[in-house]
């Protein structure tokens, strides 16, 4: 592992824990790599919290795009993240569109617009969430992970939908909404109830149905993970955390909308370990 890739690894132990843990389960060989996707993951995460509106927002996106795309000349000094980054996708030949849809997905972050339907929901979390795991499995193994991308599909899914509801309280403060308006209409909530969150009744509904379509991807994802060879396991060990998490999401129900659901340390590295060890 170089310094770009340290850099990288020392970056997501406080930026993304679970992804971290996950890392230290992969071969030697393949850390590096995984922490800079990883770390990228992270760096175009926090860009909501680092700008004041959304067109700054744009342009650190745009920055990514064209770094990955190869017209950013020279943008690499001093940005370890972005060393690493291209490293890893020259060294495993990874999808240079993939970065590019990923962060045609994260425009919507920036926003308060609504998402419009679970398809598009499901859409958003394809390109992130699924993607990251598709790109982590690509660096483990090339050969294996094209058979797998629709495992890859919806593990991201139920990994993503419980990201957001775990982040709910956060969108809330900002007056963004990640529920898709289909699913609020299914439960009979408005946008403004939602944000206002004075309706613990409403809360409960809309946490319940968010949590719904989590378990059945991950449902999904348990019915074809037998097949999933070991060595791409490293990609997937985050998933291993969802039930969890989503277990924490139902124990608070309508409060996780004010507070994020938290699992605590020592449970995430024993759930994590296992999950290593071999899913039963």
């Amino acid at each position: 592992m170089d310094a770009n890739e340290a850099h990288c690894m020392d970056f997501l132990r406080d930026a993304d824990r679970d992804r971290y843990l996950s890392v230290l389960y992969a071969p030697e060989d393949k850390r590096g790599g995984l922490a800079a996707l990883y770390a990228f993951n992270a760096e175009v995460a926090r860009i909501r919290d680092l700008v004041h509106d959304p067109l700054p927002g744009e342009v650190r996106l745009q920055w990514w795009r064209d770094l990955v795309n190869g017209t950013e000349h020279g943008a690499v000094a001093g940005h370890p993240v972005a060393a690493a980054l291209l490293k890893t996708i020259e060294q495993h030949r990874l999808p240079r569109a993939a970065f590019d849809n990923f962060c045609e997905a994260r425009i919507f972050d920036l926003y308060d617009d609504p998402m419009p339907s679970r398809n598009d929901l499901e859409g958003y979390c394809g390109e992130t969430a699924s993607a990251l795991i598709q790109l982590a499995s690509l660096v483990l193994d090339g050969e294996a992970a094209p058979r797998f991308a629709e495992l890859a599909g919806h593990a991201g899914v139920a990994q993503g939908v419980t990201g957001l509801l775990r982040l709910l309280p956060l969108h809330r403060r900002r007056g963004q909404i990640f529920v898709p308006a289909d699913i609020l209409k299914s439960v009979g909530v408005s946008r403004e109830a939602l944000l206002a969150g004075t309706e613990k009744d409403a809360l409960d509904r809309v946490v319940a149905a968010m949590a719904a379509l989590a378990r059945d991807h991950l449902s999904a994802f348990y019915k074809a993970r037998g097949a999933l060879p070991g060595t791409l396991r490293p990609a997937y060990l985050p998933v291993a955390l969802v039930p969890a998490y989503l277990k924490a999401i139902m124990r608070k129900g309508g409060d996780a909308a004010s507070g994020i659901a938290e699992i605590s340390p020592l449970r995430r590295q024993w759930i994590m370990f296992r999950a290593a060890a071999g899913w039963k």
